[in-house]
């Protein structure tokens, strides 16, 4: 990788969404917790969330990642109260399929990911980026089934 792909990759978005993650402290009491670590570069992230009425109703996040993983989970945390499985699933989904499929930009309120296009030539860097909405559906979807149960 070139010095001017890392610049390239570490906009000035990037960096200033990275410096600014909302719901960065931990839940007192969540009703589910997750988390995730990106094996190739140690990037973990612990997502909890506490739902009601089937959407997100409070959320926290505990990021350790690279300015990437950050960044992504900034957009995560700017969009998620308020939020469906099915909605967050989807972001999911259509994150992976940006940055692994060159596909589109997910659906608002997640098109805040389209600051993260530059690393699609990065695969390297898939993990970290998708390391906060993955542990979110996750942790999600856990706390539906034990509110189920």
């Amino acid at each position: 990788m070139a010095d001017s792909d890392l610049i390239k990759l570490y906009s000035g978005q990037i960096l200033a969404l990275a410096t600014n993650i909302p719901h960065r402290e931990r839940l007192a009491s969540p009703g589910a917790t997750v988390k995730k670590r990106a094996p190739l570069c140690g990037s973990t992230v612990t997502v909890d969330v506490s739902v009601q009425d089937g959407v997100i109703s409070d959320f926290g996040q505990d990021v350790k990642a690279c300015a990437l993983g950050q960044a992504s989970a900034a957009v995560v945390g700017g969009a998620v109260i308020g939020r469906t499985l099915a909605e967050i699933e989807t972001a999911r989904d259509q994150l992976r399929a940006m940055l692994k499929d060159n596909g589109p930009v997910p659906d608002a309120p997640f098109d805040g990911f389209k600051v993260l296009e530059p690393a699609r030539d990065y695969r390297n860097r898939h993990a970290s980026i998708l390391l906060s909405i993955e542990a979110t559906a996750e942790a999600m979807q856990q706390a539906l089934q034990a509110h189920c149960a």
